[in-house]
């Protein structure tokens, strides 16, 4: 083995505004992980990062356990098996695998899941046929409940999930409307995912131009924002829409971008009772034993077949994990979040 060093990024501290900052992390040099009997040794490739890692920094009560300080950062990862302690796995297998922000780790092969790739990148399993992309599907098969000729609106659009379910809407034949931040996602939207209408959401006159775009209404919002871009959807949300919610970037990032003194759930409440929205919370491992083959078989067929498209924002290096992920966190990603970890 060329080195008998490897990498981890640490929760040094747990942040005390909503953004979090450089100085929560550490970057260590630990001796490499020995495998033990039913174990391998796994060589991180490429590492997710997504959202959700935001909620784990944080000790309050949460759907999942918080990240414990001092230990590498949770999250998901592409890796190869290196040394095998086990028979279910042979070094060289490819694997996904809760590894953490790590270059090396030890595991449980029982716990691998060992990829039949088939023409298929690795890293498309950690974005598109990977947690996001079951997200976006069970989000809205399950809850959004598509019909044809209907409008969609989904926040985030140019990220791994949100572009995933404006992609799935058009296919069933609804309008698919995309708020993203900046002229450049915008135009990706029209020009590459066929998107029917696409609003800025840094606009000084970002409502007036949703309400332009869907003169009909919004009959499913799929929520991964919330602030100001929920204030401004509320009024357009017809009879018995549907809102599938997964995420708050507004309030993860700090920017909930309206004015703190009004009484936006008075409003929000109003519109539930008067026009019998549907509003559910989810975490996408609720639908995960009845509907993940479902997921995969779809879209996967859809990805093979050349229908669905979808970005990496590579960033090369775990030491830059950290500021990669508060980019994230800030919007300045184009496309699904990866660290490329390994060097080969």
């Amino acid at each position: 083995m060329a080195s008998q060093h490897a990498t981890q990024v640490v929760l040094a501290s747990r942040p005390t505004t909503a953004r979090a900052g450089l100085e929560n992390f550490r970057v260590e040099t630990i001796p490499m992980p020995v495998p033990e009997a039913g174990q391998v040794l796994l060589r991180i490739d490429t590492l997710s990062l997504d959202p959700y890692m935001r909620g784990r920094m944080s000790d309050a009560k949460s759907y999942a356990k918080p990240a414990e300080l001092g230990q590498p950062m949770p999250g998901e990862s592409v890796a190869t098996v290196l040394e095998s302690h086990s028979t279910d796995l042979q070094p060289g297998d490819v694997v996904l695998a809760q590894a953490g922000w790590r270059s090396h780790a030890a595991l449980p092969a029982a716990g691998l899941k060992k990829l039949a790739l088939d023409g298929i990148q690795a890293s498309a399993y950690l974005g598109v046929l990977g947690m996001p992309g079951f997200t976006a599907w069970s989000g809205l098969e399950v809850i959004g409940k598509p019909k044809a000729g209907e409008t969609l609106v989904v926040g985030a659009a140019t990220g791994p999930v949100g572009s995933l379910v404006g992609q799935l809407a058009r296919h069933a034949g609804l309008r698919a409307v995309g708020i993203a931040g900046g002229p450049k996602k915008c135009a990706y939207l029209l020009d590459e995912l066929g998107f029917s209408a696409a609003i800025d959401h840094r606009s000084p006159d970002f409502a007036e131009q949703l309400q332009a775009a869907c003169p009909d209404g919004i009959d499913i919002y799929f929520e991964n924002i919330g602030g100001a871009v929920w204030n401004a959807v509320v009024p357009l949300l017809n009879q018995y829409a549907r809102v599938p919610v997964c995420g708050l970037m507004a309030q993860q990032s700090g920017k909930l971008q309206h004015d703190s003194s009004t009484d936006y759930l008075a409003a929000t409440m109003r519109a539930v009772l008067t026009r019998s929205l549907q509003i559910r919370g989810f975490i996408n491992y609720e639908f995960t034993a009845q509907y993940f083959d479902a997921f995969l078989r779809d879209v996967s067929a859809l990805l093979r077949a050349g229908k669905i498209k979808h970005l990496e924002d590579v960033t090369v290096g775990l030491d830059n994990a950290p500021q990669a992920f508060l980019n994230m966190i800030d919007g300045r990603n184009f496309g699904k979040v990866l660290i490329q970890v390994a060097s080969s």
